[in-house]
């Protein structure tokens, strides 16, 4: 396929997986690295890493997303809940129920994929900025504004773009998305105290915890913002959420180097959004999000968020192990910038 882009982005590995590529780093989950997080497993052990995906509960962290909402399928105009099927054939003795949601697919655990995050970018050269995504997939055309109908009501209006349609989150799912996971104790760091981690905060910590990482490991922080989610009961407070618990800082240049350099196919976290957002403020035109523009938009490196890490990271704490065999395939929804995820980690 011809190359999309005449210059890429400093510090960019647009092309190095070829010009049609759509997986970035997780081409680094190999059967080898399967087969290294299969030995791994040596109690058999497996714990869930997903919260419920009804938390954190309201839209105090993001406005703009909701709870799921459950509702009956219709049967021939009754709800199909605890439904008797002799309502419609007297000698029929099942009882029948189907359900459907309506998710925000970013509302709680998550795989974001790199359709979440690109830049206005100059990528073919001519001076003026486009809408650029992974590896030069290119944003949509101009949509009309949406109106809003009401709090916590769906647009259902959809205006895919090159990028949703190509870098989905399908391309995940087909994946697979199983490999070594590794993981680093920021809660044994920084405790419930807003820390921004650095460069050199992180390597403190590493080697403290004698964790090492390999090319194609996909890397987790246990901050213990998850617990902190799960003792507020889905009534959050925005204070402490905002002020709770270990984030990357996303302008800290070395770090950003060394995510580079590490070779890790993934970055996940148990908070909101692996880094600390807002991001600390810088003059000049910037990323918002500058680990997510690093990661997504730059290297293809997932980012996973709000998953639950706490029974996990005690368990390896107590064993003074930091790896295990990971499994967190997102829905096969193409198209989707980002996806629901049941974790599993087996030790």
């Amino acid at each position: 396929m011809t190359q999309r882009w005449k210059q890429r982005p400093e510090g960019s590995n647009w092309g190095d997986f070829g010009p049609d590529d759509r997986l970035g780093r997780v081409n680094w989950i190999t059967a080898e690295k399967v087969k290294q997080g299969i030995a791994e497993v040596r109690d058999g052990r497996s714990f869930c890493l997903s919260l419920p995906l009804e938390y954190p509960g309201g839209n105090l962290l993001n406005p703009r997303r909701f709870p799921p909402q459950l509702f009956a399928v219709v049967r021939e105009g009754r709800p199909n809940m605890a439904l008797p099927l002799s309502f419609y054939d007297p000698r029929i003795t099942d009882v029948s129920s189907d359900d459907a949601a309506l998710l925000y697919l970013q509302y709680s655990t998550q795989w974001d994929s790199f359709a979440h995050i690109g830049s206005m970018f100059d990528a073919d050269g001519d001076g003026q900025p486009e809408r650029v995504f992974y590896n030069g997939w290119r944003g949509g055309s101009d949509v009309p504004d949406v109106q809003d109908r009401g709090v916590g009501e769906p647009r259902l209006e959809r205006f895919p773009s090159q990028g949703s349609e190509a870098l989905g989150i399908h391309n995940f799912a087909r994946h697979g998305m199983q490999g070594r996971g590794v993981l680093v104790n920021l809660w044994d760091v920084c405790g419930e105290a807003r820390t921004w981690i650095g460069y050199d905060q992180l390597m403190r910590a590493m080697e403290t915890q004698e964790v090492a990482v390999e090319k194609g490991d996909m890397l987790c922080f246990y901050t213990g913002f998850g617990d902190v989610i799960l003792s507020m009961k889905g009534k959050p407070d925005l204070h402490r959420l905002e002020n709770s618990c270990a984030v990357l800082d996303g302008r800290d240049k070395a770090l950003l180097k060394w995510i580079d350099d590490s070779g890790v196919s993934c970055l996940i976290a148990d908070n909101y959004a692996v880094e600390g957002l807002p991001a600390k403020p810088v003059d000049g035109n910037h990323a918002s999000l500058p680990l997510h523009e690093h990661c997504l938009f730059k290297l293809g490196i997932p980012l996973g968020e709000l998953w639950y890490l706490s029974e996990l990271a005690a368990y390896l704490k107590e064993q003074k192990r930091s790896r295990f065999l990971l499994t967190a395939p997102p829905l096969r929804l193409t198209g989707a910038v980002g996806s629901p995820v049941s974790p599993i980690a087996t030790v």
